[in-house]
C-alpha cells in the first residue's frame, strides 16, 4: 500500500484554502460538507487540502456516525511563529523609521 507524503507544517500553511480551512476550524468540530460550503472547490479538493493538514499535524479528524469531523491542533503553527519572530524585528526597525519620519513631517 503506498504511503501518502508527509508534509510540513510551512506546506500546508502557504496555501491559502488551506489557511481558510484552519481559521474555520479554530475553536470548533466541522464536517467536511459543512467546511465546503464556504468554497467554490469541489468536496473532493477539500478533502485533499484537509489531508494535507492534517498529514502535517494542523488537524485531527474524528469519524461520528456517517460523518468524518476535523478540528485544528494549533501546536505545530508554534514552529511558524518562531521562524517569524526571528524576522519581527526587520518589521519594528521599518515601522519606528516610519514613525519617525511622520513625526518630523508634522
Amino acid at each position: 500500500m503506498e504511503q501518502s507524503p508527509r508534509y510540513d507544517v510551512f506546506q500546508a500553511v502557504a496555501d491559502p484554502t488551506r489557511r481558510k480551512l484552519l481559521e474555520m476550524l479554530a475553536g470548533k468540530q466541522l464536517s467536511i460538507s459543512t467546511l465546503s460550503k464556504d468554497f467554490s472547490v469541489s468536496r473532493t479538493a477539500i478533502t485533499k487540502h484537509l489531508r494535507i493538514l492534517e498529514s502535517a499535524g494542523l488537524v485531527q479528524s474524528q469519524k461520528v456516525g456517517r460523518e468524518r469531523l476535523y478540528r485544528l491542533d494549533a501546536k505545530p503553527l508554534q514552529t511558524v511563529h518562531h521562524w517569524l519572530a526571528f524576522y519581527e524585528h526587520f518589521w519594528e526597525d521599518k515601522l519606528s523609521n516610519l514613525k519617525k519620519v511622520v513625526e518630523k513631517e508634522l
